[in-house]
């Protein structure tokens, strides 16, 4: 990708973002990787538009990673009824509880993928929103822009 290409997606972004309670505006400060992580995790196989009321539910009942960490797996269970996909509930409750007894969020790709329930995509996107960390996040939709940008006519992804 050319610089020109990249900086006209950037400016795309900060021309079109989305305003979501997990995201802070262009040019702001970084996000809490509390709320980046929930979200990440919470938008896994699930539309925007269902998430951001449980989002907002989540942060509510437990403002930070501490207090999830401290829910019980009943009540975490509980709250993410609707969301669909019980083990990322789960690995949630995990995770929580591994980042509390560390202190905090580990900071690279490399060290969130070492979480539970943290795949390569979460931990990149992690990594990269609210720690600036120089990785791509590559989803599905990443792949469909590059392919299109480079006139594939079929999606390829490296799993290596």
């Amino acid at each position: 990708m050319t610089a020109n290409t990249a900086a006209r997606l950037m400016q795309h972004y900060v021309d079109n973002f989305r305003r979501l309670p997990w995201r802070v505006e262009p040019g702001s400060a970084a996000p809490d990787p509390y709320r980046v992580w929930l979200s990440e995790v919470m938008l896994q196989q699930t539309t925007v538009a269902a998430v951001i009321p449980r989002f907002e539910r989540f942060v509510e009942r437990w403002p930070t990673i501490q207090a999830l960490a401290a829910a019980s797996d009943e009540d975490i269970l509980s709250e993410w009824a609707g969301l669909g996909y019980y083990a990322r509930a789960r690995s949630l409750a995990a995770c929580a509880r591994e980042i509390a007894r560390r202190g905090s969020f580990p900071k690279t790709s490399a060290e969130l993928r070492l979480l539970p329930g943290l795949g390569e995509y979460t931990a990149a996107a992690i990594a990269a929103i609210a720690f600036g960390e120089q990785v791509a996040a590559v989803d599905t939709n990443v792949v469909r822009v590059i392919s299109r940008l480079r006139g594939l006519k079929e999606l390829w992804v490296s799993r290596g």
